[in-house]
Order: structure tokens, then C-alpha cells, then sequence
């Protein structure tokens, strides 16, 4: 059998296969299950930076609403320091689960601007968190905020985190840069250790009866999958960053081509919020029997076979990636 244990971001794990940022953080038993079917790795949803700044809003406007209380009222309004305002049930949450699972627990991080608030980074390595996602959820929708000004601004949000703390950053990225390898460059030169390829937007939708727009998870399928291959193969060889493949996951052939392409880890959400933690035990062992037959002895052997330097048709790579995305679409009647 393959070796699975390989080492992401300084941190030494039993497989590849990573619990990815979701819903399944407020689930300690899944996460237990997780870890149990051979999980190397969890990464806890975002805390994000329009959150905080609403709870702390919030709080100041309930204090605000009280300032002209008489003093025998005021006398049972609580210290100021009792309100656990921004940051503090996420770590709490965040030294619970490093206390009950035995892999490293990497906390998620999602900020729009530099500024005061990545001090939140530096709560978040107090709290004993392996290292840090920092999840670049920003888009475009004013006319004035060029792809440059946005890249900058984002350039600067890891620079800021990436300087607060002394544990790896490791950078989410969405599909929409022009100049991937360049940008990608930048994240490097500003800080960061790691990337995640791709970051999945929630998709908002119409309801025409009551004429509103309303957010939908969707999960993901391996239609979405030759995309990321096709990034972390072309960035393979091109970056330091060591790359975390992030969706469209859900067999352990998905996970050994992301591998193949040059992947370190690989995270896994929507099979597990499809199938529970049982998706993890079957995926490993899917993906390590592929391995096994193949050849490989360890997962350094594997990783970036198949990268864009590596491959021995790899001038057919845009060709094939068109392709298998071209198939896909089909698949679903042209829908997708």
C-alpha cells in the first residue's frame, strides 16, 4: 500500500485527505468520525471580517441605548468585558475541537481590508490554531474597483495577516484571476505559505413569487474538478506554495489526479456533507488502492506526475482541460 502520511504547511499528517472549511465544524462527533476514517487535517469554517464588525456594531448600539439609564438600573447592566462580542465563541470553538482531535486544527480567516481587525489572526494563534486559512472572498461590483485595485487589496490583507502571526497562512482563492501564476507570485512574495484551489461562492438565485434574490448551497460535483487540476498543474514547479485542491472531490480517483497534479493535501466538504463521515474512510481507500496499483510507494513519488512539466503530453494539457469541461457540460444537458 501507498504511504499515505505527508507533511503540509510544516505540519505532519497521517493522509492527504483534509476535512475542508463547513458546517461540519459545529459537528464534533463527525469531525471525530472523520478523524477516525483517517482525516489528516481539519479546517474550520470562516470567521468573517462583516461579522465581526456587525456583532461589534450590535453591542455598541445596545450599550448606546442605555447611557441614560439611572444608576440604580445601570448598576445591573453587565461589564463590558462579559459580552462575548466578535471573535470569542469562534475560539472557544477553536480551542475545543484542538483539545478533542488528535490532527492539527487550521482556523479560517475571511477579511475584505487590512486594518485593525487582523488582530483577529493573532487571537486566532493564541487560541492554539495549526495555522491560518485566509479565505480572499471579495468581489467587484462597483465600476471604480479596477482588477488591479482589487488584487492590491487583497496583496495587502495577507501581508497584514501574514505578519501578525508566526504559524503558516495559507491563502483561499477564488477561479477569477486573469494572470494566475503572476498573482500567485505576489501571495508568495506577501507571506503566505499555501494556496487553496477554488474558493465555491454561494449562488444566489431568484425567487419570482415573492420577488426576492435568496443564497443556495450547492454542492459540488467532479464536473467541477478539471479546473483546479489544470491550475495546480500549470502552477506545479512555478511556486513554493504548497496547493490544497478544493472542490469537486468525491472519489478517491478525484483525490489521486489531484494529487498527480501537484496537490500537497486535499480537501473534501460536499461528499461529506452528502454521505457523512463514511465518504472519508471510502475516499482514502479509494484513492490509496489507485495509488498502490499504479506504483507509487510514497506520496512524494505521486505528487505533480502529472503537472504541466511532467506530463508526458503535457502540450495537450488546454486541449484535454477544454475537453473534459466541455464533456461535463454536456452532461448535464448544457445546464451547468
Amino acid at each position: 500500500m501507498t504511504d499515505l502520511t505527508t507533511r503540509w504547511l510544516g505540519l505532519d499528517l497521517r493522509s492527504p485527505l483534509v476535512v475542508g472549511a463547513s458546517p461540519l465544524t459545529d459537528d464534533l462527533d463527525a469531525l471525530k468520525a472523520c478523524v477516525e476514517a483517517g482525516a489528516g487535517a481539519v479546517v474550520m469554517h470562516s470567521l468573517f471580517e462583516e461579522q465581526l464588525v456587525a456583532e461589534q456594531m450590535a453591542a455598541h448600539r445596545f450599550i448606546d441605548s442605555r447611557i441614560n439609564m439611572d444608576a440604580e438600573a445601570r448598576s445591573f447592566f453587565p461589564e463590558s468585558e462579559v459580552f462575548a462580542m466578535g471573535s470569542g465563541s469562534y475560539l472557544k470553538r477553536l480551542e475545543q475541537l484542538q483539545g478533542a482531535l488528535d490532527v492539527p486544527v487550521i482556523a479560517s480567516l475571511n477579511g475584505i481590508s487590512p486594518g485593525g481587525w487582523t488582530q483577529h489572526a493573532r487571537e486566532l494563534e493564541d487560541a492554539g490554531a495549526s495555522a491560518i486559512e485566509l479565505n480572499l472572498y471579495d468581489l467587484a461590483t462597483a465600476p471604480s474597483d479596477t482588477a488591479t485595485r482589487l488584487e492590491e487589496r487583497q496583496l495587502e490583507v495577507v501581508r497584514s495577516v501574514a505578519g501578525q502571526v508566526s504559524i503558516p497562512v495559507s491563502v483561499k482563492l477564488s477561479l477569477f484571476y486573469s494572470a494566475l501564476p503572476a498573482f500567485v507570485a505576489e501571495v508568495e512574495a506577501a507571506g503566505a505559505r499555501g494556496l487553496v484551489l477554488f474558493n465555491r461562492f454561494y449562488q444566489p438565485t431568484m425567487d419570482l413569487d415573492e420577488l426576492e434574490l435568496s443564497r443556495e448551497v450547492v454542492l459540488s460535483t467532479s464536473v467541477e474538478l478539471p479546473v483546479r487540476l489544470h491550475a495546480m498543474a500549470m502552477l506545479f514547479n512555478r511556486t513554493t506554495l504548497e496547493m490544497a485542491a478544493s472542490g469537486g472531490v468525491h472519489s478517491g480517483d478525484d483525490a489521486a489526479k489531484a494529487l498527480l497534479s501537484g496537490a500537497t493535501v486535499v480537501q473534501v466538504v460536499s461528499a461529506l456533507l452528502a454521505e457523512g463521515p463514511s465518504a472519508m474512510a471510502r475516499i482514502i481507500g479509494e484513492m490509496n488502492q489507485r495509488l498502490t496499483r499504479m506504483g507509487y510507494e510514497s506520496l512524494t513519488e505521486a505528487r505533480g506526475a502529472l503537472s504541466l512539466d511532467n506530463a508526458p503530453n503535457a502540450q495537450n494539457w488546454e486541449r484535454l482541460n477544454y475537453a473534459r469541461l466541455l464533456q461535463g457540460w454536456q452532461s448535464t444537458g448544457g445546464t451547468s
